[in-house]
């Protein structure tokens, strides 16, 4: 068993991940298991960084806010205001407070100097695959619903725009009424399913067909990157409006809708992505996954819910690649060596013993790219090994999600990092 198990172990490299991948696929998603791991973070960087240089991805893409992430895309290809700083484009380009990791600063910073001097298709792309949405809710739909509409009142007949700027403005209201934190665990607090908020996806929705129907015009008339941008405003418009729908609803199935509805969306900003460049996406292993999702919160049972990586894995095939992130300890919360007969003790157990042994397993295994050993993971051909499913790990911290030994197959790869620096 142990020879087979090594024998699925190879480099921390982008060779050794196009090897087990076979041809590059056009989306290639590299998972976490916790947020905020510098350690994680200082990896994907370099991870990423080669393979913008040596495989033509084109786009980095992060699990934040679409429209934040605009922000960042005009600062690394220097397209938007020439005064604005890194300080200011991480703290309003990053939600979920993730501009205030070291890596994702570090990971910007590279970005902009990468493209210095370059000509625009060579240049990499940033981009947010997440809805403007939080733990706490969602976002008034007001920018998006305002950019959508004044992008269509200046190429089209006013007579085929569904409504005016002034009526559309007087039922969106006030932007309170849709970012209340309440909502969530209060759907009577959600002004969601308001006669003004299903007006609104009636008209969110013809806004949409009629970006579709007018097309061959807007496309003629727009540069490419205002209609790429105007199809995000209407994807997020729509996709905000059926969240808050949902934010207020009383059924057994809300959270398993919201949840959902948020992948939705992350799906179809990492298809519109790909189509524009080679795209290369980070996230939790829950949202990249081509297995069902699931979790545990707030006192419902257990909630299953298809991830936007099992979304995109089902239309694109071939074209979208996973790798899920494994590791062994985070020592700063509590979270120790992994049982033995666990996947994840199984690994930690052959990096162990590489690293008493001061030498690799065999020529090829292992660059110490991190402070600590790592190996990028057959995942296929582990599960072969192993046969039927090992016991799964339980963490005993909540920010750490194992993997699930049942999925093990459906990844084309784990990157496994033996020890972690959270901070």
């Amino acid at each position: 068993m142990a020879t087979d198990i090594k024998d699925t172990l190879h480099p921390v490299d982008p060779e050794a991940i196009m090897r087990l991948l076979g041809t590059r696929p056009r989306l290639l998603a590299l998972g976490e298991p916790t947020h905020g791991a510098e350690t994680l973070l200082g990896l994907r960087n370099e991870l990423f960084r080669q393979l913008v240089e040596r495989e033509g991805y084109r786009t980095i893409a992060l699990e934040v806010d679409c429209l934040g992430g605009l922000l960042v895309d005009d600062y690394i290809t220097r397209a938007g205001d020439p005064d604005l700083g890194l300080d200011e484009v991480m703290e309003r380009g990053f939600s979920h407070e993730w501009g205030a990791f070291p890596g994702n600063r570090e990971l910007v910073r590279w970005m902009r100097a990468h493209n210095e001097g370059l000509p625009a298709p060579d240049r990499v792309r940033f981009a947010g695959f997440d809805g403007p949405l939080e733990i706490t809710g969602g976002a008034s739909p007001r920018p998006v619903l305002t950019a959508l509409h004044e992008y269509l009142s200046a190429r089209v007949d006013a007579d085929l725009l569904p409504c005016t700027a002034e009526a559309l403005d007087r039922m969106i209201g006030a932007d309170a009424r849709w970012t209340d934190p309440d909502a969530m665990l209060d759907p009577s607090r959600s002004v969601g399913q308001s006669a003004e908020a299903r007006e609104l996806r009636l008209l969110a929705d013809d806004l949409v067909a009629l970006l579709d129907a007018q097309a061959p015009h807007l496309i003629a008339t727009s540069s490419p990157e205002a209609w790429e941008r105007v199809r995000l405003f209407g994807r997020t418009a729509t996709g905000l409006l059926r969240y808050h729908f949902w934010l207020a609803d009383t059924s057994p199935g809300r959270m398993t809708w919201l949840l959902g509805v948020r992948d939705a969306m992350m799906a179809a900003n990492l298809h519109a992505l790909a189509e524009r460049a080679p795209t290369l996406a980070y996230g939790h292993n829950s949202h990249l996954q081509r297995s069902p999702s699931e979790m545990t919160m707030w006192g419902h049972p257990r909630l299953e819910w298809w991830g936007a990586g099992a979304l995109v894995s089902a239309r694109a095939g071939a074209g979208y690649g996973f790798l899920a992130t494994a590791l062994g300890t985070i020592p700063e919360h509590g979270v120790g060596a992994p049982a033995p007969d666990t996947v994840e003790g199984m690994l930690y157990a052959q990096l162990q013993e590489a690293q008493l042994q001061e030498a690799p397993l065999d020529e090829t295994l292992l660059d110490e790219i991190l402070p600590r050993a790592g190996a990028v993971v057959d995942a296929p051909r582990l599960a072969a090994a192993l046969g039927a499913p090992p016991p799964a790990r339980v963490s005993p911290w909540y920010g750490y999600a194992p993997l699930s030994p049942a999925h093990l197959a459906k990844a084309d790869g784990i990157v496994f990092v033996k020890d972690v620096l959270q901070r």
